[in-house]
């Protein structure tokens, strides 16, 4: 076993290869980090990419729109949806940008436009149930020439609602000019979203900051060349944190795009990643300090179709991932299950028969609600029971 190459030699290089089959080796954060066990049951096939995700078990959900402009023959972006739930309401940020046409117009329903282009701003949408949603609205304004803002999630902070966004170089994030920024909700008169200025330079996180058993905020970065760190902090200010290097993005067997973490029921933590050399599966690490070290990224056996997801743990002790597992195309999207946040045992058909992605998943009383996008072109939300699952 390997562990804890990194923080204090710099940047790790991965060279660990994805396998077709797993023994059930239960992972350890401790003594089996290396097992690249992640999903197990009867009905799981020896190779993980033989499941026939659209046959998988389907949960009974409430379905909502937020704003769609699918029908706008590709000619704009929706996406990168945040959700939280704050001050009695339910509140949603995404990517509001010009798409780029890939088709034939009335075609591009369901095709994904070019995005993140110049000119993309931040928007949002509030609700009081979840389900019927405001007008969207401008939260950001409208950036320099030549940039765009990125959607990257509510932070609440000493009871403040923060929007974190991202400034960046368009088209692409990578490049000089980018840094993450931190808007506050002011509510007097009306809804306003007061800029506090650059939260982090040369930054775009994936998700906002979580609070660590050791009272710091820890959250991971990328920076302008795709390399992935971990910044802890946030407690001074939200401009305070310690950035430490913990992926390269070149030169490696794991390319590491949106980084992921949670917090275990012992203290460890648990690092997954999606991989951008398209092995199919996701990478997967531990932590047995909080973050500072992590041991070596393993491709485990969890189909992966590329793309971001998201996952947390439930009041009642479960963990939660979704994702899009079908390794051929993001569709259909789906929720898997796990007992222990290391191994799921369950997997559930979400929404699908189109091209979706982008989750993200909040808890409120007996619901999960689930942010998506379709085509990159909507925002949309699910409403889960979680006695469902």
């Amino acid at each position: 076993m390997v562990k804890n190459l990194i923080i204090c030699f710099g940047i790790i290089f991965f060279s660990t290869a994805c396998k077709t089959t797993y023994p059930e080796e239960y992972p350890h954060p401790e003594t089996n980090s290396a097992s690249p066990l992640m999903l197990s049951g009867e009905w799981v096939p020896e190779n993980p990419h033989e499941i026939d995700f659209f046959k998988l078990p389907r949960v009974p959900l409430e379905h909502a729109v937020v704003s769609d402009v699918r029908d706008e023959g590709g000619m704009y972006v929706n996406q990168h949806n945040y959700l939280v739930f704050h001050e009695e309401k339910f509140w949603v940020m995404w990517s509001d940008g010009p798409g780029v046409q890939r088709t034939d117009p009335d075609n591009h329903r369901n095709r994904v436009p070019g995005h993140d282009r110049e000119g993309q701003i931040v928007s949002f949408a509030y609700s009081v149930d979840g389900m019927n949603w405001s007008e969207p609205a401008d939260l950001t304004g409208l950036p320099d020439q030549g940039f765009g803002w990125i959607a990257r999630g509510f932070w609440i902070r000493e009871g403040k609602l923060l929007a974190l966004v991202t400034y960046f170089n368009a088209p692409d994030y990578r490049g000089e000019g980018l840094a993450l920024h931190a808007f506050e909700l002011g509510m007097r008169d009306s809804i306003t979203w007061i800029p506090l200025g650059v939260l982090y330079d040369n930054a775009m996180n994936n998700f906002p900051p979580k609070l660590l058993p050791d009272g710091e905020w820890m959250m991971t970065r990328r920076d302008s060349v795709g390399d992935v760190h971990i910044i802890r902090g946030g407690i001074r200010s939200f401009r305070d944190w310690k950035s430490t290097p913990l992926a390269e993005y070149k030169n490696s067997s794991l390319a590491a795009e949106e980084p992921y973490w949670w917090l275990l029921p012992d203290g460890n933590l648990v690092g997954l990643f999606r991989d951008n050399h398209r092995s199919g599966f996701l990478y997967r690490a531990f932590s047995t300090d909080f973050g500072l070290t992590w041991s070596m990224p393993v491709c485990t056996n969890f189909p992966d179709a590329t793309s971001k997801f998201y996952g947390l743990r439930l009041s009642d002790g479960r963990y939660v991932l979704v994702s899009n597992p079908n390794p051929k195309k993001r569709d259909p999207m789906a929720i898997s299950i796990s007992d222990d946040g290391m191994v799921f045992q369950k997997m559930y058909y979400l929404v699908g028969g189109r091209h979706i992605d982008y989750p993200h998943v909040i808890e409120h009383e007996d619901y999960l609600y689930i942010a998506f996008a379709g085509a990159k072109q909507s925002v949309e939300i699910l409403k889960v029971k979680k006695s469902d699952l």
